[in-house]
């Protein structure tokens, strides 16, 4: 039996979950291929598995022999490396803004983490995935700037919380971190849960009706078609096996609100962050915000009227890429 402050954190949590991901209802279909995407498949041996990620190249670049900065956009919770592209109009904001080279890559359930143990055989180190496996491939087959100044990492929920966790243990790798609808508390409230005494499985676990089960099974097997990576399609399979984090202190080192203090301001990266006002996950991009000009931190924050859904994601990933390849294109010294 858990104690009050436990089943406080319990349900703290399990409200984080409730907002980062879909019901099977609003999953993705299926979407025409936008103007210059491409699915490129490469191992990972961060991983151990063959793994995808969508990438939109600007308009020109087989002619050209220009180099591009390059922005990563890490998706949701039980979203996939096909849903910015897609289906939230990351593609179509790209080749508007036509000098920057889109990477969209896949990270599964995982919170872009890398578990503190993993079982049935499974390799879950899903950060160095991202920040070793992915960035490398990319900067070796592409014309990328590939330095401090031509990179940038951005996310939505589960993603907005990996790219600001992400961005802050490496620094030196980005020049620009950004977060739209982010589940930003998601460590912290890991850690409680920890000090708790709740095991992560408790937590975690899905509450469906028998209907929503069946709905969900349903929209699995069509989006399961659309991602097409063996062993790593279905939701199950995308969820990891193991335990994220098994101490406190390990919780503690992916947690954007503690480890911003630990990045030393000459090295701190631009960071920009937005919400929808009826979006559950407001206050943590409010508070994030709050730390960084107490803190004189150069920042963006937008807010807008919104909830946590694709209709919010679609109008606000536009202003966010802006700014972001700005930044990119200011440090690279594209600007007057």
């Amino acid at each position: 039996m858990y104690s009050t402050a436990a089943k406080f954190v319990l349900l703290a949590f399990a409200s984080t979950l409730s907002a980062v991901a879909w019901s099977a209802d609003s999953l993705p279909v299926a979407a025409p291929i936008p103007d210059g995407l491409e699915t490129v498949s490469f191992f990972s041996p961060a991983v151990n598995r063959e793994m995808k990620f969508d990438i939109v190249l600007p308009a020109g670049y087989e002619e050209s022999e220009q180099r591009y900065p390059t922005l990563y956009l890490l998706h949701g919770y039980m979203q996939n490396y096909t849903v910015w592209g897609r289906n939230l109009a990351a593609a179509f904001y790209a080749r508007e803004v036509n000098d920057v080279i889109l990477v969209l890559p896949d990270a599964g359930n995982s919170w872009y983490v890398n578990y503190a143990s993993s079982e049935e055989g499974q390799t879950n180190n899903w950060e160095d995935h991202i920040i070793e496996d992915v960035i490398s491939y990319v900067d070796a087959n592409y014309r990328t700037e590939a330095r401090r100044e031509g990179r940038a990492i951005s996310g939505l929920s589960m993603g907005g919380f990996g790219a600001l966790a992400l961005g802050l243990r490496h620094p030196q790798m980005f020049i620009s971190l950004g977060s739209t609808s982010g589940a930003l508390s998601f460590a912290r409230t890991q850690a409680s849960a920890l000090e708790a005494g709740i095991p992560a499985q408790d937590a975690t676990s899905p509450n469906r009706s028998p209907e929503q089960q069946e709905r969900f099974a349903a929209a699995d097997e069509f989006i399961s078609g659309i991602i097409d990576i063996i062993g790593f399609s279905t939701q199950e399979e995308r969820t990891p096996n193991g335990v994220l984090f098994e101490t406190i202190e390990q919780a503690q080192a992916y947690d954007p609100f503690t480890i911003i203090y630990e990045v030393p301001k000459s090295q701190m990266p631009h960071i920009y962050v937005d919400s929808g006002t009826e979006d559950g996950l407001a206050s943590e991009a409010r508070e994030l915000a709050q730390i960084l000009m107490l803190n004189n931190v150069p920042f963006d924050y937008m807010q807008s009227r919104g909830r946590h859904n694709s209709e919010y994601w679609r109008r606000s990933v536009g202003h966010m890429m802006a700014i972001q390849t700005e930044v990119m294109q200011r440090a690279l010294g594209q600007r007057p």
